[in-house]
């Protein structure tokens, strides 16, 4: 037996409601395997892996923040150093209830396993839908949501003492929602490659949440290169730094505020614009789901426009929405040069908007 492979349980550790040691997670996983469905196959297959004394390390896929998405393998070492980081950074002692409603194939969900096995929460299972908590028939202290969940889930959060929200950006329109509601709702900032989020900010406090930064979890720091590119370091998690595409300004060591991603920046006629802090600016002056992006033109090499997902309820119509856009105090750069309507965004498979392949689609750019 490779000892250096085995985390122990946390003996507070519960699954849906039972004290469970090793050989009884065994068989619980393998119970979830055979007769489970899919979302319990899942957590089955994962927690075998965990258990699996053979392994020092869990194969994860990445999402592409960093590059091409790719399997890696992270030290389950690593794994349980996050969730101490986790535990610290939101005050999550041992029996903490916390529910788990995301899928277990991605590390979102696999690492909320994680800090349950080796905090000693107490975390519930149910199956991953849009509405995670309609259902839901007691309290709970945590969980992950993704900001498809929070939205289609707002007369339900009141149900949770603490939530987190990663994998996409959250909307000005979502955060304006937000704020009434009595959970403390974080923002998180992370990777597949850094076992989860690194930064969190709270967006549903009463202070303007357009002035808060990110901040990092303990042991971890940041620094930007030449094009303003958050370099991660968290010896704790990553044996080395990440050099992320995300675009950044760094107010310090510890904290940042995000603008966008270096692949979507436009350079306008010289002018270089971020279209995912662009988006925010307008987003509450839009119905439509929308996005903005760069195509080829001959005079300013790229020119702004937007391209706006037909509705079936109500037509997006050109006329109305650039309209719209005038009303708003912005320099002409600011101003998309064309509005161009779809069908359907393309979407990867964690469900955020493929602006490449929504162009390549629809545009051939």
């Amino acid at each position: 037996m490779n000892n250096s492979n085995v985390i122990p349980i946390y003996p507070h550790f519960k699954l849906n409601g039972n004290h469970l040691n090793t050989d009884e997670l065994y068989s619980v996983a393998y119970s979830f395997i055979k007769e489970g469905e899919e979302y319990e196959e899942l957590i089955g297959n994962f927690l075998l892996d965990w258990l699996n004394e053979s392994y020092s390390t869990i194969k994860l896929r990445t999402s592409g923040t960093t590059g091409a998405p790719k399997p890696i393998f992270i030290a389950k070492t690593k794994m349980k150093a996050s969730a101490l980081a986790t535990q610290k950074r939101f005050k999550l002692p041992s029996k903490t209830k916390a529910l788990l409603c995301i899928p277990a194939n991605y590390v979102a969900g696999r690492m909320m396993l994680v800090r349950a096995l080796v905090l000693g929460w107490e975390i519930d299972t149910i199956q991953p839908k849009t509405k995670a908590l309609e259902k839901i028939d007691k309290n709970y202290d945590f969980c992950a949501l993704t900001p498809h969940q929070l939205s289609n889930s707002l007369n339900h959060l009141h149900r949770v003492k603490k939530i987190i929200v990663g994998g996409a950006p959250v909307n000005n329109s979502l955060l304006k929602k937000l704020k009434s509601v009595s959970a403390k709702i974080y923002e998180t900032y992370g990777m597949t490659e850094t076992v989860t989020h690194v930064a969190a900010r709270r967006i549903n406090s009463m202070k303007s949440t357009s002035d808060k930064p990110f901040k990092a979890l303990s042991g971890v720091h940041f620094s930007v290169n030449k094009n303003n590119c958050l370099i991660i370091n968290a010896p704790k998690i990553i044996e080395d730094p990440i050099q992320t595409r995300d675009v950044v300004d760094l107010v310090d060591e510890n904290q940042f505020f995000w603008k966008g991603r270096l692949d979507n920046v436009i350079n306008s006629g010289g002018v270089k614009i971020n279209p995912e802090s662009l988006e925010k600016e307008i987003q509450n002056q839009i119905t439509h789901n929308f996005f903005l992006t760069g195509v080829k033109d001959q005079d300013l090499g790229d020119k702004l426009v937007m391209l706006v997902e037909e509705d079936g309820n109500k037509k997006p119509q050109k006329d109305e929405i650039m309209h719209q856009l005038k009303q708003l105090d912005f320099s002409k750069i600011k101003i998309p040069k064309e509005i161009i309507v779809v069908s359907k965004f393309v979407k990867t498979r964690t469900g955020k908007i493929d602006r490449k392949a929504t162009l390549k689609k629809y545009l051939n750019q």
